[in-house]
C-alpha cells in the first residue's frame, strides 16, 4: 500500500526582520516583514522533514522562534 506525500502549508513567525534572499535557503518560504519586528515564513514544505529543517536553521540562526502553524484548507498568507 503507497503513501502519497503532499506538500502542507506553514506560518513560521521568529522575532527580528530576515532578509529576503534568505527565502530560497528557507525552502523557498515566502518573508513578510511585520511592522512589530517579527518575521513571517509563509508557504508550502514538502513534508515534515522540510519543517524540521527550517526549525533547526532559524535555531542555528540564534533566532527567537515565535510560533509554528500549520494552516489547513486555505492558501498561506503572501504580501
Amino acid at each position: 500500500m503507497g503513501t502519497t506525500l503532499m506538500a502542507s502549508k506553514y506560518e513560521i513567525r521568529v522575532k527580528g526582520h530576515l532578509p529576503q534572499y534568505w527565502s530560497e535557503w528557507l525552502e523557498g518560504l515566502t518573508i513578510i516583514h511585520d511592522s512589530n519586528g517579527e518575521t513571517l515564513l509563509s508557504g508550502s514544505l514538502r513534508d515534515q522533514a522540510a519543517l524540521f529543517g527550517v526549525v533547526m536553521k532559524v535555531r542555528d540562526l540564534g533566532l527567537t522562534l515565535l510560533s509554528v502553524n500549520p494552516i489547513e484548507g486555505e492558501p498561506a498568507r503572501s504580501e
